[in-house]
């Protein structure tokens, strides 16, 4: 069974946000092993410098690279990723499958985003060209890998 892990970088602090998660996990059960993994977020003074903020990045990379595992594919969540359809979102995790990868991770990083090193490893995948909170971001990842497992089964939940 295909295993589909969630890496993001801090927490989610609002019961809502996690109650969402928690749905979307639940509903997957059927389809694949699923996880999310939160890592902590570097510490940062109030205003880091850019110097602080590139080792900060690179310091919460190793933590997602670790996590991750070697054999993985790699979906990083970034503005300059491709901005996928739901049925091709299912169709790159149907082709995985096929392909006989066994863990998928999709990856949020932290407010300053992902370092170069995280974003090069696989392929890269935005959200939309709109800006939205990791929060919301996580939930939205979640909503759509349970939509692409439906689209893959010929489940009615994708219309």
């Amino acid at each position: 069974m295909l295993t589909v892990k969630i890496l993001c970088i801090g927490k989610l602090k609002e019961r809502y946000w996690r109650e969402a998660c928690e749905e979307y996990q639940k509903r997957l059960e059927g389809f694949c092993r699923f996880a999310i993994v939160e890592l902590p977020e570097s510490r940062l003074p109030a205003d880091p410098s850019a110097a602080q903020i590139a080792a900060a990045l690179e310091q919460e990379g190793e933590k997602i690279l670790a996590a991750a595992g070697e054999r993985s594919l790699f979906f990083p969540l970034c503005v300059e990723g491709a901005a996928w359809s739901s049925p091709e979102l299912a169709e790159q995790i149907g082709q995985a499958a096929v392909a006989g990868c066994s863990t998928l991770c999709f990856i949020i990083g932290s407010s300053f985003g992902l370092s170069d090193r995280v974003k090069r490893k696989g392929k890269k995948v935005s959200l939309s060209n709109m800006t939205f909170p990791h929060q919301l971001a996580r939930v939205m990842v979640c909503e759509q890998v349970y939509r692409a497992f439906q689209i893959l089964q010929g489940g009615k939940y994708h219309k």
